[in-house]
Parts: structure tokens; C-alpha cells; sequence
């Protein structure tokens, strides 16, 4: 396997140090201290420390002649050798990799990446959901992408959203060409594009998707992140796999924490390890310091593989299920479930489901497509790591089926179960189309999405109509197409005064709350407001 290495000041040690870091190393082959934090690791990874040194030794071992007696004393001391050590070292480290392949090994990585990623220009305008027939101001962003097989580019769907018109540039290139967005995928992040002009690809090469990496191996992202215009090499090493909230799309897919930087133009690039992709860049935490994500290579040939079948994005599927820990000794009693047994709690599914035909409430699921779920809804990962059970449903195909291993009513049983995408009851992102509204004597009616709550604000979640909220969070549809709808706004005041004296002259019986259910507030020339009837 080939890694891509790198070297810092910290690493570079004088040709004395080093040697005799060489030969104590050889005692203590199966661990490696990391110019990061200094843990260990397990030994099934090679010693990038090594090779950094190595590579170091390699280019100084021709000129050891040249160091004075001092040196020579400390390092024959260290060696009892110098020239017998660095022989040893080297033939000792040759089964591993040489410092002289590494080195080619990441010059040849970062020049792929240069004939492969792209810096990509996006001109966008999104819907004002408050004033619905009409766009907010064009805004101008900046992201990266890369090339893979089938003359296609890699990106953030975040990079593309509601986007106007692409342009592409190419490392070392003047010229900004024409892209089409093929397929897009709000939900896990990920966006294909495509460019017409052979000019373009010529010279192009496009990279191979690896595998997961495994924690503190090493990776580069490529990207050209803010503060200059060309080609940008950040490195970090891998924190964390395992499910985490996705910003875009707002759903829980996997993806992979390194410390490596990734600022603001870096989504859509890749993040290499060796000579193949492990993810792409699209997220940081913000407030804290050098944790960044990028999406793994499982979510990337979902999509992928996803728009090559059907040509457009099929979605990432789900159960539809609630499901609660069954870790209270307790509740486990109530249900019956032996001391072997391990599973969580239904507590609700999705009337559109597969699984409400099949599953019911208070049924416990044990294991999914063979696969136990401990008490705590996670399943084994790779090596004595766990994730959730959600990233075994989140891989299938949409109308693939799932072997359930439940417990019901004390019985174990094996139900099959079909999967597909769900769409919620209030939509949680509205991309790349204008939203839906009908005007009646100057009353405006959209259907209720999320988008429209996120015009209150930053704070949206204390500054939207709590009870709107409320139903945009938690209410499941209980037939295909259902929306709510709602009033939006009153065009004018002396509609809203019509309308007031209709509903108390034509209405008597109707109470109207004057503060609290009638909420109106002027901004600008419209009013928005709520009306309860009892």
C-alpha cells in the first residue's frame, strides 16, 4: 500500500539523531509516536515516522565523510557502526517502503491532483420564501471539485446550490469553461458535473475512490480554500469515522473527522491517501480548532452508483423507525429480552414505510441483515469500532430488501422488510426550484418547509411560530403528497382589516384572540399573521 507522507520541521532531525532514532526503533517496530498528539497506534499500519527519517537519512547518507569526529563518536556510540548501521537500516526497512519511493510516491500524488482538481465558480440565487414569486440578490461562491472516470467532476452540492449558471478552471489554466450540473444530491452533500468542451479535458486525469481509512493514517486535502487563487495541500491525519449530522441536507450519513484544515473554497475537494481518494472535503466545527470532515467513499459510490443506474439521484434509504435504547435494566424486563438478547425499542414508524405493514410499535429489533444491534442501536465496525445501526440501512439500494430479526411479545422473529427513501411531511431543504404559492384577494399560501422557517433567522428554532415548528420536526405524513399549507401573509393592512370585519360580521360565533392568535407585524408593505377559529 502506498501512503502519502509529508515532513515537517518538528520531524527533521540531525543525521546523528536520526540514526540512532533508526536503530531503537527496530526494538520497538510495532509502535510509532505521531508528530500530533504522540499516542500509539496499533501496529498493523507502517511507521510514517520512519520514513519520514529515512528519507532524511537518504538524502544525507552520501556526505556522512563530511560530519565531523564529534558526530561520528555519537554516532557510532548510538549504532556501533555508522556505515554497518544505515546498511542494516536500510535492509531492514526495504521490506516496508524506502524513503525514496515514498518520496516519489507523494510527488506523484500531488502532481495527479494537479492535473485533477478544479476550482469551480458558482453564480447562485436562492427563493425569498417570504415573498415567494421573487429570487433574493445574486451572490457569487467559490469551491473546489475533482475529475473521475467518464470525463465527470466531483463536488459539494452545497458548491452548486441554486445555482444560475458553473464555471470550471483547471490548475494552471487561464481559461473558465461552461459546466452542467448532472445530478445533485442535497442529502448526502454531492454533486456530478459535466463540460461539453474537449479543450478542456485534454491533459486531464482523473482519480481513483480508495477505501475508509483507519484512524491516524495520514491524508491531503486539494482544494483552493480562501485567503489566495491557487491550488492549496493541507495534511491531517484521520480522528474519526462514524455518523455525523450533515449541514446541508440535515440528515445523518457517515463521514470521516481529520485534523487537517478545510476552510471556505476547500468543499468538493478531495482528500488523498497514497494515489486514490478516501473523501471529499465539505464541513468543519466551527468554534473549535482543526476538525474538519469529509465524505467517505461509501457515501460517494452510493451517489455514484446511484446516478449511473438510473441517471439521476435515487436517495439514500430508511426504515422509517423511532427507536429508543434499551439499556434500562427495567424496561428490559418488561419486554421479556433474555440477558443475551440486544436490541432497541420501536417507538414509532412511518406511516409511508414498508415497515408499518411489517413492524409494529414495541417491537424490539435485534439484528439487521444478519448484523446485532446492541443495546445502544450500534453495530461493529472494522476494528473494535461501532457506529450506528442507521449506516447498514442508509448503504442498501432503493427497493432492496433487509432480513429484521425482531422481538415481539417475547417471540423472536425474522421479517422482511423493503427499503426506499422517505420524504418527511415538511420538507427539510428546497434547492434548485422556486417555491410553490397561490394568492386569494391578496392572501398568499405556500406549503410548509423548513426554508421558509430559516427566514426567521439564524435562531429560527425560538423565532418561528412555535406551533408551525413543532409540526415541521416531529409530525409524520400519513398518505403520499400530503403538505400543510399555510396563510403566509396578507399582500395589505386593508385586507387584513376585510378580512377582520368579515370573520366578526359573518362569523359572530367565533371567538378571534386579540393578542395571542392574532399576530400580525408589518414588514414593509405586507402584513403576516394567524388566525385560530374555534
Amino acid at each position: 500500500m502506498k501512503f502519502l507522507l509529508f515532513c515537517n520541521e518538528t520531524m527533521l532531525r540531525p543525521i546523528s539523531r536520526t540514526l540512532r532514532q533508526v536503530s531503537s526503533s527496530f526494538r520497538h517496530h510495532n509502535v510509532r509516536r505521531l508528530a500530533y498528539s504522540g499516542s500509539h497506534v496499533s501496529p498493523f499500519r507502517p511507521l510514517n515516522h520512519l520514513h519520514q527519517n529515512l528519507r532524511t537519512c537518504s538524502s544525507l547518507l552520501p556526505s556522512l565523510s563530511s560530519f565531523n569526529s564529534n558526530q561520528c563518536r555519537y554516532v557510532t556510540t548510538a549504532a556501533a557502526a555508522s556505515t554497518a548501521t544505515a546498511a542494516v537500516a536500510v535492509e531492514q526497512l526495504n521490506g516496508r517502503s524506502t524513503a525514496v519511493v515514498d518520496t516519489i510516491d507523494a510527488y506523484s500524488a500531488i502532481e495527479l491532483a494537479l492535473d485533477s482538481v478544479v476550482k469551480i465558480f458558482t453564480v447562485s440565487s436562492s427563493p425569498n420564501y417570504f415573498l415567494p414569486w421573487q429570487n433574493k440578490s445574486q451572490r457569487e461562491s467559490m469551491g473546489s471539485g475533482f475529475v473521475i472516470s467518464g470525463k465527470r467532476i466531483v463536488t459539494n452540492a452545497h458548491v452548486v446550490a441554486d445555482h444560475t449558471f458553473v464555471l470550471v478552471r483547471k490548475h494552471g489554466s487561464p481559461t473558465k469553461y461552461r459546466a452542467e450540473v448532472k445530478a445533485v444530491g442535497h442529502e448526502c452533500d454531492l454533486a456530478i458535473l459535466t463540460i461539453e468542451s474537449d479543450e478542456f479535458w485534454e491533459g486531464m486525469k482523473f482519480l481513483e475512490l480508495g477505501d475508509i481509512p483507519f484512524m491516524q493514517e495520514a491524508v491531503a486535502v486539494v482544494g483552493y480554500p480562501q485567503g489566495g487563487d491557487n491550488i492549496s495541500v493541507t495534511k491531517g491525519v484521520v480522528s474519526r469515522v462514524e455518523p455525523t449530522q450533515y449541514v446541508h441536507g440535515a440528515t445523518q450519513l457517515l463521514a470521516i473527522q481529520i485534523d487537517a484544515a478545510i476552510n471556505p473554497g476547500n468543499s468538493g475537494g478531495p482528500a488523498i491517501m497514497g494515489d486514490k481518494v478516501a473523501g471529499v472535503a465539505f464541513q468543519n466545527l466551527s468554534g473549535a480548532e482543526n476538525i474538519g470532515y469529509i465524505i467517505p467513499v461509501p457515501v460517494i459510490k452510493h451517489f455514484v452508483d446511484g446516478v449511473e443506474a438510473s441517471g439521476n439521484y435515487s436517495g439514500f434509504c430508511s426504515l422509517g423507525l423511532s427507536c429508543q435504547p434499551t439499556e434500562n435494566v427495567q424496561l428490559r424486563e418488561y419486554f421479556r429480552m433474555r440477558p443475551e438478547l440486544t436490541g432497541v425499542l420501536v417507538s414509532r414508524i412511518n406511516p409511508l414505510s414498508d415497515a408499518y405493514n411489517v413492524l409494529k410499535k414495541d417491537d424490539i429489533v435485534l439484528a439487521f441483515d444478519g448484523v446485532p444491534i446492541a443495546n445502544d442501536g450500534t453495530v461493529p465496525f472494522r476494528n473494535r469500532e461501532r457506529i450506528t445501526f442507521d449506516h447498514l440501512v442508509s448503504m442498501k439500494k432503493p427497493n432492496e430488501t433487509a432480513l429484521v430479526r425482531i422481538l415481539r411479545d417475547g417471540e423472536e422473529l425474522e421479517l422482511t422488510v423493503t427499503l426506499r427513501p422517505l420524504k418527511p411531511l415538511v420538507p427539510i431543504q428546497q434547492f434548485d426550484k422556486a417555491p410553490s404559492y397561490y394568492v386569494f384577494a391578496g392572501l398568499v399560501f405556500i406549503p410548509l418547509s423548513q426554508p421558509y422557517l430559516h427566514e426567521y433567522g439564524e435562531d429560527w428554532y425560538n423565532t418561528s411560530p412555535r406551533r408551525l415548528c413543532e409540526r415541521a420536526l416531529r409530525e409524520l405524513p400519513q398518505k403520499p403528497g400530503q403538505e400543510l399549507v399555510i396563510l403566509s401573509q396578507v399582500l395589505h393592512l386593508l385586507l387584513l382589516l376585510l378580512v377582520l370585519i368579515i370573520v366578526l360580521v359573518l362569523l359572530p360565533t367565533a371567538r378571534v384572540a386579540a393578542a395571542p392568535l392574532i399576530n400580525y407585524r408589518l414588514q414593509s408593505t405586507r402584513v403576516v399573521f394567524k388566525l385560530n377559529f374555534h
